[in-house]
């Protein structure tokens, strides 16, 4: 378990997964992303470990982050997402240590490459820069 300025985090596990369910359903506008995260559990590109919680000090789960396997050209590769913070929580910090928790977990296990589709200013704050510089 990570422990951030005002955040807690941590794996994913079975017991989280309404959780989890939670939290995509209500930070985004359709069902699409919590979807999505249920179907990579039972995929091949799932890695046990890289789903990470953001918690708060009494430990509920208000953030989420996913990493799953993918391949850039013959490269393996992780992908973030999809990130979601529960809109209360929004913009106080849960997500960037949620996302922040994750990267350093996938790099504790040997992980190098990461992709993220998404925002182009919220995510060079965790290092990202467009794909295109990298003559992807």
């Amino acid at each position: 378990m990570s422990i951030h300025p005002h955040w807690r985090t941590r794996p994913e596990t079975a017991a989280d997964i309404s959780d989890v369910r939670r939290i995509n359903l209500a930070a985004f506008e359709t069902a699409e992303e919590a979807d999505l995260v249920d179907a990579l559990r039972d995929d091949p590109a799932w890695i046990d470990g890289l789903a990470t919680l953001g918690l708060t000090g009494t430990g509920d789960a208000v953030a989420y982050a996913l990493l799953t396997r993918c391949h850039v050209g013959e490269s393996a590769a992780l992908c973030l997402g999809p990130c979601a913070v529960l809109p209360e929580h929004q913009s106080t910090g849960a997500g960037s240590a949620t996302i922040r928790a994750a990267l350093a977990t996938a790099r504790a296990h040997g992980e190098r490459l990461v992709t993220v589709l998404g925002h182009p200013t919220y995510y060079p704050r965790f290092g990202f820069v467009p794909a295109s510089r990298h003559g992807v």
